[in-house]
């Protein structure tokens, strides 16, 4: 009966023990309970009106509350029996006297409860004690009756903390399972009382008040799992438990009356300041809510209910506790905050606390909660229904707390909320996370977190693929939210902030739960396209076993297949209703013979449609047409619903016509069909429609600006006499329908297209009742049954929105993140055979890595080994491969379907040429086509070429004319760079032929530093292919040629690009030798903008530009270094020969230019050594399998003279004996290997002083070969 389970192991009556130890223990309660009783008459005594004695005829007696207290102290220590056996009222009913005496003051009230408290928290008290329901009771009754005088309002404070104290402890002690369900429904009542009167105390009551109510939650709510099974408590009790599970309204209103009827704050207040918690106050709607005229509120449930409250607490108290807090958010619009009602911020924290409430109710209740149909009931439609307003609050406070609640949800009872969750994702995460909804920052990042909290459950994403994405009912919730994580992964035009690191973790970890289901025994990752051979009614479509994969799988399939061929022939009835029904015929979605219902059913269920469209069809004549009308109107279930709340969503399915017969002809449809399922009080479905009509009117009348003279409620009361079958309607119910239409509008023009829905009314209502016949929730389990078909939709995204950030990234967290994310789109691509995706991660990968100029140079190699994310890349790269390894290509497409799509990107790109002064209007839908035409193509083909060489057309026409879009048209050149490997190198000449004559054209217009970039990266490019790099080097000689095109905004990127051209093997030597000297020549354009910025800028100016030039300066020397420790291959090793001596000579020039300053230096030891190895290494170098002679040559030469100026400038001599002088011995046992006579050459006289000692001597030091090499591994 929905009471608690009594504690295994607990017996009725203990045995009497009779050893000294229970003689003990009973003695020192006695004396406990010995010493409340003394402090309280200690407190009583101090006051006059208690010190004194009472006259009664020609007897002085003492106060009765004094009377009892003594006689306690006489009884305790003459109890023989156990304590267990003595009735804890005779020792607890003193104290509670007290308490409930309004004639003592705060102090000793105060005593008195603390007495209570300490002696509920001794554990005397438990289920085994005599009579000790009846004690609990009247703890409880005392306590919420509590009365006291005021005399100051800190003490008034103690007490109320101390009643909150007491009634805590009465929930924590052992006993509580014998209180009552109005017992505690009375106690969460006081508590939640003092909460609310402590808006106007001290801080300190505010938060201990607010605890304690969360304190309550968790211990009542913590029992659920326990309770007993309450089908015959809460299902037999008749109306009461239907009226409140499907039409709480009535309850609502209930308590929304008790606060607009004079039981305000101010009221509350001062009931509370003179000390009374009499149970029948009533400041908040849980007031009233709890006592007797809520709980009756059916006729047939009265007993029964009554019964319910009175027995041993469960389910009914918990049920009307939660129903209370989620009336408190309801509430909250009908209260009217006044000065001195509360210091609480309704708007925020008073929905904060009752959602916190809820919260711990449902985290404690959890999956027990679908045992219970009321509290279920609760959840599924009044709790979701204030979620979804309070989700779209500008609190980001409130919006956290309403999306931990929804994920709590989700967790414990997401089969019993199928439609709750999709309105929620829908509604609230979908509007949020995005800007143009005119959502807040604090906003977006609250509902991103929230969605990427789902997203880190494992089987979110496959639930809802499966249950919503595939119910040709519902949106595609899945596919949005992916869109969503992607799109908010993209930095466009910002740097790369913490909301795009947010989304791509949510993203990643979608994509990381389908990698790890890959080895838990998924189905077969082939599975056989799904086809309809014969026409079936798809929304009547049913699966056997929704618990079973084998039945369920197949059949979400088959589902996402019939909402796809629906989307594509919703598409064709937009252009031509004929075609589109035609289409849907062909596909097998509409029988050969078109017949009403299944028309019908494809207006009312398919998504997309041009609702004027559909209006025309509906309003239509024709008499199949006027078939479909009443079809139509068959699929609305009305049952128990308001006529206007009705007719709202049936008029936002379509366009009502204009047409007064059409509009008669609709009208008609749904009169009879609403007075079929709801004719509550018309007489007839002529009444509907009249009434129908009279709604309309009085929609148009008050909401459209041209009606100036508005109609009154009574015009419209006058208007509707005598339609109820010759009657009147009752005048409240026409009041209520003139209100409910004047307050909101009835929009007779629908929104089109899907979008994000603002959830309405009328919109919920309709929910909750398709909720009660949509299929069964679908969960999944740990094994892969959908994942080809959601990889196949979000992997282009997904990996483009990872090589972005990838890109952007500038920490190693980051890097770690994008490189799971890359392995997993890997692994998965891998082992459903998406060979195409594989490709495409390749090709981004391949960007990231250092490695693609294969060289035997070893400063690459140790540029590789200190950058991270190539290494990352690189790694990723060949465990790609790995899994790639062996996977068969993918067919291609038909050659019909190549020359259609030829023939209209053709003629999309000339429609955009004949365009340029409406080129805005156009771009966006012309450069995302044809980025999806380049991103998805592997193979060259007509269609890739044509998408390609448009683009560079458009880009070079219209560049000149266009400059506020230069930055896109240039941007949109970088389609060229995700061009597959093998589409760029069959197109590669020509491609850079175009890019040659834009620039040659164009040079002037690209002014940002963006658009040089992307010129400079496709030049680059060409210096490795053997037919394009002609061109490319033409196009950058043009640029670079006296300075002619150079900017500081595109100075380093041509820089670079020559040194590509320099470095590059493709064509003669002169073009490495022509790169090297536009390189050269650049500095000139570095010294004229010095000299130009000194001229004409201030001095601030002047130190930012020598700054600027100074960076350009530097790439441009690091640039040279490069090539000059470029090693050639042996066919080039007669010019290899020729570069070494130039940077022999260049080396030595700048090492003796700067001496000076580098010998000041604390490393100047080992880079001297540096310098050394690379002579040495130099003198061994060999061309055509000789060594050098002209580097043997000159090395020794260029070594003497910088010894000889070492020498002279005192950089290099002996500062101590033999052994203690690392630079002196370690730089003699190099140049020994170079020319061993150097050493008498420069230092004559040394050599002398060397044998001298050495014979003097004989343990001479010599470094040991291990510094030796540690050192000179060091330098080289």
């Amino acid at each position: 009966m929905g009471r608690l389970k009594m504690p295994p192991g607990i017996k009725a009556i203990e045995e009497e023990p009779e050893d000294y130890e229970s003689c003990s223990e009973k003695a020192t309660l006695a004396c406990m309970i010995n010493s409340e009783v003394a402090a309280v008459l200690a407190v009583m005594r101090r006051n006059v009106r208690w010190g004194g004695r009472y006259m009664s005829g020609d007897d002085q007696l003492e106060h009765s509350l004094i009377q009892s207290l003594k006689a306690l102290r006489k009884q305790i220590f003459s109890w023989q029996n156990q304590w267990e056996t003595v009735n804890p009222t005779l020792y607890l009913q003193p104290f509670l006297d007290v308490i409930r005496s309004d004639e003592t003051g705060a102090p000793i009230t105060g005593v008195a409860l603390s007495s209570v408290y300490r002696i509920l928290t001794l554990d005397v008290i438990d289920q085994n004690n005599a009579n000790v329901e009846e004690a609990m009771h009247s703890v409880v009754d005392a306590v919420n009756s509590c009365r006291f005088e005021v005399t100051d309002p800190a003490s008034e404070e103690v007490v109320l903390m101390k009643i909150l104290q007491v009634l805590l402890a009465c929930m924590k002690s052992k006993a509580s399972v014998m209180l009552s369900n109005q017992h505690v429904c009375n106690i969460v009542n006081t508590c939640f009382r003092i909460v609310h009167q402590a808006g106007s105390k001290g801080e300190l009551l505010q938060r201990i008040a607010r605890h304690t109510m969360h304190e309550l939650v968790r211990c009542i709510f913590s029992h659920l799992p326990e309770v007993d099974n309450t089908e015959r408590a809460l299902v037999n009790g008749g109306n009461k438990v239907k009226q409140e599970v499907t039409g709480p309204d009535n309850e609502y209103a209930f308590n929304s009356r008790q606060l607009e009827n004079g039981n305000s704050g101010s009221e509350y207040d001062g009931q509370l300041s003179s000390g009374s918690f009499a149970s029948n106050a009533s400041g908040v709607p849980m007031a009233g809510m709890m006592d007797d005229s809520a709980i009756g509120a059916g006729k047939d449930a009265v007993p029964l209910d009554l019964h319910l409250m009175n027995e041993p607490y469960g389910v009914p108290c918990m049920v009307e506790i939660f129903h209370f807090f989620c009336t408190l958010l309801n509430a909250l619009e009908h209260i009217g905050v006044g000065p001195r009602s509360n210091t609480i911020a309704f708007d925020e924290d008073v929905p904060l606390f009752a959602l916190g409430l809820i919260n711990s109710a449902i985290e404690l209740g959890g999956p027990s909660i679908r045992s219970h149909p009321r509290l279920l009931g609760l959840i599924q439609d009044e709790l979701f229904r204030n979620l979804m307003q309070f989700g779209l609050s500008a609190s980001p406070l409130i919006l956290s707390m309403v999306c931990s609640i929804v994920l709590n949800l989700y967790q414990h009872l997401r089969t019993e909320l199928k439609l709750q969750l999709e309105a929620f994702f829908s509604c609230v995460i979908l509007r949020l996370a995005q800007s143009k909804y005119g959502a807040s920052y604090q906003q977006q990042e609250v509902a991103m977190e929230a969605l990427v909290d789902f997203c880190r459950q494992k089987t979110f994403m496959v639930e809802m693929y499966a249950n919503l994405d595939c119910d040709i009912t519902c949106s595609n919730v899945f596919e949005d939210l992916a869109n969503l994580l992607s799109k908010s992964a993209f930095p466009v035009n910002c740097p790369l902030s913490s909301m795009h690191i947010l989304a791509l973790d949510g993203l990643i970890a979608v994509i990381q739960g389908m990698a790890e289901r890959i080895g838990n025994g998924s189905g077969s990752s082939e599975q056989a396209p799904v086809k309809l051979d014969e026409y079936t009614p798809f929304w009547m479509v049913k699966c056997d076993n929704y618990g079973d994969p084998n039945h369920w799988v197949p059949f979400v399939r088959r589902r996402k297949y019939i909402k796809r061929r629906l989307m594509i022939g919703a598409d064709h009835f937009n252009r031509d209703p004929k075609k589109g029904l035609e289409f849907l015929q062909g596909t097998h979605l509409l029988p050969d013979k078109l017949d009403p219902q299944s028309v019908a059913c494809f207006f009312r269920y398919t998504a997309g449609l041009d609702k004027n469209l559909v209006g025309d069809f509906l309003g239509n004549h024709d008499e199949f047409c006027v078939q479909v009308l009443h079809e139509f109107a068959g699929t609305f279930d009305f049952q128990d619903m308001n006529l206007d709340t009705a007719l709202r969503l049936f008029l936002e399915t379509f366009r009502l016509p204009g047409e007064s017969q059409k509009i008669q002809r609709v009208l008609e449809a749904f009169s009879e069909r609403y007075y079929e399922q709801s004719p509550q009080i018309l007489a007839n479905k002529d009444a509907a429609l009249l009434l129908s009509y009279s709604l309309i009117m009085l929609n148009t009348d008050q909401h459209n600006v041209q009606v100036k003279k508005k109609m009154t409620e009574e015009d419209f009361i006058r208007n509707n006499r005598h339609i109820n079958g010759g009657n009147d309607l009752p005048r409240e119910f026409l009041s209520e329908l003139y209100h409910s239409i004047c307050k909101n509008e009835i929009r007779t023009t629908p929104e089109q297209g899907a979008g994000f829905p603002e959830m309405t009314p009328s919109r919920w209502i309709d929910l909750m009742h398709k909720s009660k016949k949509t299929a069964p929730f679908i969960v999944s389990d740990s094994r892969a049954y959908l994942d080809h078909d959601m990889f196949a939709i979000m992997s282009g995204p997904t990996i483009a929105a990872i090589s972005v950030v990838f890109d952007h990234a500038e920490h190693e967290d980051v890097y770690q993140t994008c490189i799971d994310g890359f392995l997993a789109v890997a692994k998965i691509s891998a082992c459903h055979h998406l060979e195409d995706v594989l490709d495409d991660l390749v090709v981004s990968l391949c960007k990231f890595t250092t490695l693609l100029n294969p060289s035997s140079v070893e400063e690459p190699v140790l540029a590789f080994g200190d950058d991270s994310k190539a290494r990352m890349a690189t790694v990723t790269l060949a465990r790609a491969l790995i899994w790639a390894g062996g996977r068969p290509q993918k067919g291609s497409s038909s050659p019909e379907d190549e020359d259609t799509a030829v023939f209209c990107l053709e003629l999309l790109i000339a429609i955009t040429l004949n365009n340029r002064d409406r080129i805005v209007l156009l771009w966006q839908g012309v450069y995302e086509h044809i980025a999806n035409i380049v991103q998805s193509t592997v193979m060259p083909c007509a269609l890739v070429e044509k998408a390609v060489f448009g683009l560079l057309r458009i880009c070079q026409r219209l560049l000149p004319y266009k400059e506020n879009l230069a930055d896109e048209l240039l941007r949109s050149m970088q389609l060229v760079l995700k061009l597959d490997a093998r589409v760029a190198d069959a197109y590669c000449e020509q491609i850079t032929q175009e890019v040659s004559r834009l620039v040659k054209a164009n040079a002037a217009h690209i002014r940002s530093q963006m658009g040089w970039r992307t010129i400079t990266s496709l030049l680059s490019i060409t210096a490795r292919h053997p037919e394009a790099s002609e061109a490319g080097f033409d196009a950058l000689l043009f640029i670079m040629s006296d300075g002619a095109h150079l900017l500081p905004a595109n100075y380093v990127l041509c820089a670079e690009a020559s040194r590509q051209f320099a470095e590059s093997r493709v064509g003669q030597a002169e073009r490495s030798v022509q790169s090297l000297d536009l390189m050269a020549g650049s500095v000139d354009c570095l010294a004229r903008w010095a000299r130009e910025a000194k001229e004409a800028m201030a001095e601030e100016d002047v130190a930012k530009m020598s700054l600027d030039i100074g960076e350009m300066w530097l790439k441009l020397v690091q640039g040279l270094r490069k090539v000059c420790l470029d090693q050639r291959e042996e066919k080039d090793y007669r010019n290899m020969e020729s570069t070494l001596i130039l940077a022999m000579k260049l080396l030595s020039k700048v090492f003796l230019q700067l001496l000076h300053e580098l010998s000041q230096l604390t490393n100047f030891c080992k880079l001297w050594l540096g310098v050394l190895s690379r002579m040495e290494k130099y003198t061994k170098v060999k061309v055509r399998g000789k060594k050098s002679e002209k580097l043997q040559e000159l090395v020794p030469e260029l070594l003497k003279n910088t010894l000889l100026v070492m020498k002279t400038k005192g950089v290099l001599m002996q500062r101590s004996a033999l052994g203690g002088d690392s630079l002196w011995e370690l730089t003699w046992l190099h140049v020994n290997n170079i020319a061993p006579s150097l050493q008498s050459e420069v230092f004559p006289d040394q050599e002398q002083e060397q044998l001298k000692q050495a014979d003097e001597k004989t343990g001479t030091s010599i470094p040991s070969e291990a510094v030796v090499a540690k050192v000179a591994g060091t330098a080289g």
